[in-house]
């Protein structure tokens, strides 16, 4: 097959911006997810011509004809990451190569095209750099959501030979309602995420879709998000709805479910270990028991838990609940390993720590 070509982005910037007033208004207390900004990138894709017509241009609804394939087998992937303004000024994100990467390692596991990384970049540039005014204040942030869905009008079963990619961006907040308190989590023992060989450590949106539920129940009992458990014996530990998960012991070691192909393979995660064993820390990938949870919550040894992700960064966990009784994990409140780390992932972010291992790039 022959190489892409160069990819050029044509620029139709929009012709009824939002006010600078009413943004302000908006960018005051954004939340998460619901306030967006004035544009949006698209780029198409067949198998006659490979990827084209790559345009930044006003964000609007998109015309999708009744049989187009995402509609009836869910053919469709996305991905998440951010843009900071840095304390200089400047603006930048955190290691957005791996978020092109896994969106590339999705798209194959989907039977879909797998965007060039260098492409996956210089979208995600052109959209901060026009809409750079819509990133917030203080903790705020600008909330990048890239996805790619099957268009061609077939309902046949199989791979389909249309696709559009589409990134948008939206200013947010904190994601969780509470800031930054520790959140409890509802224990489902019912419902799974994945199963092995199933897409579990792809970030799809069939995978969100079947958490719902278990969510929904989760926000039934006052909790703020759901913790799953293997699909085989209902017993280990894996992930929770959205996020990763950590388990921080009395000996300051830290430990995670490991990457057996039923989690998603997180960025935050990942870095995560990578500064916790820079400073001389324990990171164990292992499978960790919902029973030996409860064991060493009572006795001690687990001191703090927290869940991880670009969009919550870092949470601690306080509780867990269950039909079969809580989980308190330390006080309640999370743990002083916990918030040092968050501190530490937030400053490289922000500028406030040294980027000692590049994982930041600048925008603008």
């Amino acid at each position: 097959m022959n190489a892409q070509p160069k990819i050029d982005f044509s620029r139709r910037p929009t012709s009824k911006p939002m006010a600078a007033l009413a943004r302000a208004e908006l960018l005051k207390d954004p939340g998460f997810g619901r306030v967006f900004t004035d544009h949006m990138v698209t780029i198409r894709w067949t198998r006659e011509r490979g990827w084209h017509e790559a345009e930044v241009r006003a964000r609007e609804p998109i015309a999708l004809d009744p049989a187009a394939a995402v509609l009836h087998y869910g053919q469709e992937i996305f991905e998440g990451l951010k843009a900071y303004t840095r304390g200089n000024g400047s603006i930048a994100l955190f290691r957005p190569e791996q978020n092109a990467r896994r969106f590339q390692a999705s798209a194959a596991r989907m039977a879909m095209p797998e965007l060039p990384e260098a492409v996956f970049l210089e979208a995600v540039d052109e959209l901060v750099r026009i809409d750079q005014a819509w990133i917030p204040g203080d903790e705020g942030s600008l909330y990048l959501r890239p996805f790619l869905f099957a268009t061609e009008a077939f309902l046949g079963v199989r791979p389909s030979h249309e696709y559009l990619f589409v990134l948008i961006a939206s200013s947010v907040g904190s994601y969780f309602k509470g800031g930054a308190k520790a959140v409890t989590v509802w224990l489902s023992d019912r419902y799974t995420r994945a199963a092995e060989g199933g897409t579990g450590a792809v970030k799809c949106g069939g995978n969100y879709a079947a958490s719902l539920l278990a969510q929904a129940e989760a926000i039934d009992h006052g909790c703020d998000q759901v913790v799953f458990l293997d699909a085989a014996e209902h017993r280990w530990v894996e992930e929770l709805g959205g996020m990763n998960i950590f388990f921080v012991f009395d000996d300051g070691s830290l430990a995670t479910p490991p990457l057996s192909g039923t989690i998603l393979p997180g960025i935050t995660r990942d870095s995560i270990i990578t500064l916790a064993r820079g400073e001389g820390r324990i990171v164990r990938e292992e499978r960790y028991s919902i029973e030996q949870w409860r064991i060493d919550a009572a006795s001690g040894r687990l001191r703090e838990a927290f869940a991880c992700g670009t969009a919550a960064v870092v949470s601690a966990i306080g509780r867990i609940r269950s039909a079969n009784g809580d989980i308190l994990i330390g006080d309640g409140e999370g743990g002083p390993i916990t918030a040092a780390l968050k501190t530490k992932l937030v400053g490289i972010q922000r500028g406030d720590v040294a980027d000692a291992l590049g994982w930041v790039r600048k925008v603008a």
